[in-house]
């Protein structure tokens, strides 16, 4: 036994040929490699179409609100009151035609400028003046708005200060009334009167004539409402302006 152990061989393995396998192999050489695109110019939030129909909507409400504005039928009467308050709340006009005209050094033409043989643009900022010759027959604490001044009959009212006329026409408690917006955000009320010598949206220097008084009926005296607003506030404009 021992002898035959002796000589009992084995056969020996074939030996495999080995393959020269690269110097580097990553683990992930096996997974298939995706080149990525280089990243767009355009905002990915940005959308062509929506902003084209923002604009067309856009210019369909200002074709409107011209449209309405530019009519006579009584039944917009109201469009254009929610419009035009709509506009003088939020928007003030007479501060950034002021800012504009001293940045560029002419007006603002947002609206039609009323060319009365004057010129605007040389007129310096004034004092207040008194929009009428007058004694006060109400004072401020009876409505916490603004006076009743009596005056002369057929006197004239004037702006007391330079802006822009944001209402002319009709108030239920006031009558006949113009409200001017001034470039310190404050804005002066004439109402009571008899006529009215401007319109909407036009550009007024200090001691423009806005109206007349309404005369008494005896004919020998007039008079006419008089307030000034201080954002949502009225002040007693005997505070600012001296009246006899």
């Amino acid at each position: 036994m021992a002898k035959k152990r002796k000589t009992k061989s084995y056969p020996r393995k074939k030996e495999s040929k080995q393959i020269s396998s690269p110097p580097y192999r990553d683990e992930f050489d096996d997974y298939p490699i995706f080149e990525a695109d280089p990243p767009s110019k355009v905002h990915p939030l940005w959308n062509k179409e929506l902003f084209l129909f923002k604009i067309l909507v856009s210019a369909v409400l200002v074709l409107f609100v011209a449209i309405v504005f530019k009519s006579s039928t009584p039944k917009l009467d109201q469009v254009k009151s929610f419009v035009n308050n709509t506009m003088t709340s939020e928007f003030q006009f007479a501060a950034v035609s002021n800012w504009y005209e001293k940045q560029f050094g002419k007006p603002l033409a947002l609206f039609p400028i009323k060319n009365d043989g004057k010129d605007n643009n040389s007129i310096a900022k004034e004092d207040y003046v008194m929009p009428a010759s007058g004694k006060v027959l109400t004072n401020f604490s009876a409505d916490g708005r603004g006076v009743m001044i009596e005056t002369k009959s057929d006197e004239s009212v004037d702006a007391m200060d330079g802006g822009k006329v944001i209402f002319a026409g009709k108030k239920e408690d006031l009558g006949k009334t113009v409200i001017i917006q001034h470039p310190d955000m404050t804005e002066s009320w004439y109402g009571n009167l008899e006529t009215i010598q401007v319109k909407e949206y036009e550009e007024v220097h200090t001691g423009k004539k806005v109206g007349t008084v309404s005369n008494a009926a005896d004919g020998l005296t007039g008079e006419f409402y008089f307030a000034i607003k201080q954002g949502k506030k009225f002040i007693d404009p005997i505070q600012v302006i001296k009246f006899e």
